[in-house]
């Protein structure tokens, strides 16, 4: 069934764009040269304005997820990453779930299967680019016009395709990251930066004050009497980014390196080469940051369904059952105020949590427990699974010290499945604890940041030990 599917992908195969593999071993200094490019390829595009739109201050399903999704509002990059993941989580599931078989060992296949991934990437490109143009999110379709609609869909498209090659160009060994992860960090930490630094000026109602927190702290005390007042107007004013949200995001980031660092390792040796061991670490944090990228994916697209429905259909009773949107004081965008979407978005405020206490633990619930579930099936899905891991170490003649090749899958079994669903749980409790002491650039976006920049660093380390590192970069 598996190969019947993948082969009505081959005779579309000539049309899909694609980055060759590099001939050779690149090094360290073009990888960073490659990476660079490519961020500054993304940044750019995060600034360039779609030409046509009429308005961007529609409502906008996904505001707070933007962050996660390298998504800037209004820009080419209206769409971030969202094709890219949600392609990948759905060809991985297929695959893991083997509704469709493929033999990553052979160069065919694998090079079908990411066809096959690449196709439902631009489909789903296409299919959001209709669907936010069509909702409205930049004017009325009829007051656009169809010429401007479908420059709009033409915009989003073709700006979709550059993030998904360049991602194929970094995956395929130009560069230090895959581009999903690169522009999620990229975004995260642009985000906390701005915010923190920001010298755009607001008219807040008390006086107009800097949007950055620390600008406005400096400002406030500068240029206010009551220096008191003035301290606890940058710790604790409502609309803008403050003090504590800062120092928040400080301590978020803190407590996430320091879970870095918890993993077991487990000693191996190499039975070709006696005397030769080294260890298998597994890690808290075993499938890395993709319970939390496939749960803000999943979320994503629902949010956006439930605010084109609402928008079509707002009187039906199932279209509210699944989410009503409408303007929340205190907030820049329309958020969902019932139905599902309700509750599996956070909470606003404490005030809020004191309130609605069932939104705060639906919410809770909802995102522990999709964290642990998905991390723990990802396993299984990316091969990662002990059967997966016990069968490498028989391929590399591998065997755990003081265990028969018999018990490898036995003893692995005792760890890894524990530490996929425990480190998703822990992911998703720190996002959550993050979301509810306001930190900047959300919880879930904190996380993916450090998670990140720590596999980038660990490239590094690498890299640095192949090539040698600094001297490579600047000889």
């Amino acid at each position: 069934m598996g190969g019947g599917f993948l082969n009505y992908i081959r005779p579309l195969m000539f049309l899909l764009p694609e980055v060759t593999q590099p001939e050779r071993k690149i090094q360290f200094r073009e990888k960073f040269l490659w990476t660079a490019v490519s961020l500054f390829i993304f940044l750019i595009c995060c600034q360039i304005p779609l030409y046509g739109i009429m308005s961007s201050d529609s409502a906008d399903p996904i505001y707070w997820m933007r962050v996660i999704m390298a998504s800037n509002r209004g820009t080419l990059m209206e769409l971030g990453i969202s094709p890219i993941v949600t392609s990948s989580m759905f060809m991985q599931f297929l695959a893991g779930a083997k509704i469709i078989d493929v033999d990553q060992g052979l160069k065919e296949e694998r090079n079908l299967f990411n066809g096959a991934q690449k196709l439902f990437g631009m489909i789903i490109t296409l299919a959001q680019a209709v669907v936010y143009v069509w909702t409205g999110m930049y004017g009325a379709p009829s007051d656009l016009g169809l010429g401007v609609c479908v420059l709009l869909v033409i915009q989003l498209f073709v700006a979709g395709i550059i993030v998904l090659l360049l991602d194929e160009m970094l995956q395929k060994g130009y560069g230090l990251s895959s581009g999903i992860s690169l522009f999620i960090a990229t975004n995260v930490c642009e985000t906390i930066i701005w915010k923190s630094f920001s010298p755009v000026t607001v008219n807040t109602g008390n006086g107009t004050e800097f949007e950055g927190a620390v600008i406005a702290m400096v400002h406030l005390l500068a240029t206010r009497g009551d220096k008191f007042r003035a301290l606890r107007t940058s710790f604790y004013r409502y609309s803008l980014p403050n003090m504590t949200n800062l120092i928040a995001t400080i301590l978020v980031f803190g407590v996430v390196i320091f879970f870095q660092g918890f993993r077991i390792d487990l000693p191996v040796k190499d039975r070709r080469v006696r005397g030769r061991t080294s260890t298998y670490p597994i890690k808290l944090f075993y499938t890395s940051n993709i319970p939390i990228i496939l749960q803000s994916a999943l979320v994503t697209n629902m949010f956006v369904i439930s605010q084109m429905l609402d928008s079509k259909f707002g009187g039906n009773f199932l279209v509210r059952l699944l989410g009503h949107w409408q303007q929340v004081e205190g907030r820049a965008q329309s958020a969902p105020v019932g139905g599902l979407c309700y509750y599996l978005s956070p909470p606003v405020s404490f005030a809020h949590i004191a309130s609605d206490p069932l939104h705060t633990v639906m919410y809770i619930v909802f995102m522990l427990g999709t964290c642990a579930v998905l991390s723990r099936v990802w396993i299984y899905v990316s091969n990662t699974a002990p059967k997966d891991v016990a069968k490498q170490f028989k391929e590399q003649q591998m065997v755990m010290c003081g265990h028969r090749e018999s018990s490898v899958e036995r003893e692995l079994n005792r760890y890894i499945p524990t530490a996929a669903a425990l480190g998703g749980l822990c992911i998703g409790a720190l996002s959550v604890t993050a979301d509810f002491m306001g930190a900047i650039g959300t919880g879930t976006g904190i996380l993916l940041a450090v998670n990140i920049i720590y596999q980038i660093y660990e490239v590094y380390e690498r890299e640095q030990k192949n090539f040698g590192g600094v001297s490579a970069l600047l000889s």
